[in-house]
Parts: structure tokens; C-alpha cells; sequence
């Protein structure tokens, strides 16, 4: 998958991956994908939910181990 931005939010846990994601999309073009890599087990559910409420598509999303992996193009 290509990406252009990678936001690196593993170790930190429920709402700081959500709100990394958030304080991010200001600074980022229309038609950006972002690669988040996260390992809090709740983030599929919180960012699922906010990508449901936006303007985004999850393009995809993989989880391998105990990191995963969304692939978020930007619509703003």
C-alpha cells in the first residue's frame, strides 16, 4: 500500500491515537493517505468510528501481531 504520511501512535493508548490522527489532518492535503500504526487494541474502534463520521475513507486496514495498520486517504 502507498501512503504518504506515517503517523506513528504505538505505545500510546485510548484517546491519544484518535486525537494524533486529528491534530494531523490540518497539515495534509486532499487525497493524502495516511498510515497510522497503532497498538492500542481499542483504536480500530475509535478511529473506525471517526473515519464513519468524516469526510475520510479507510482505504484499508491490516493488523499483523499486535500493531495495526490503517491506511486513511485525507478528503478535507
Amino acid at each position: 500500500m502507498q501512503y504518504d504520511i506515517v503517523l506513528d501512535v504505538k505505545g500510546l493508548n485510548c484517546p491519544l491515537p484518535l486525537l494524533r490522527l486529528k491534530q494531523l489532518l490540518p497539515n495534509v492535503k486532499t487525497g493524502d493517505v495516511i498510515q497510522v500504526m497503532a497498538t492500542d487494541p481499542a483504536a480500530h474502534l475509535d478511529i473506525g468510528v471517526f473515519i464513519d463520521k468524516s469526510k475520510h475513507e479507510m482505504i484499508l486496514y491490516e493488523r499483523e501481531d499486535d500493531v495495526q495498520y490503517f491506511y486513511i486517504k485525507t478528503s478535507l
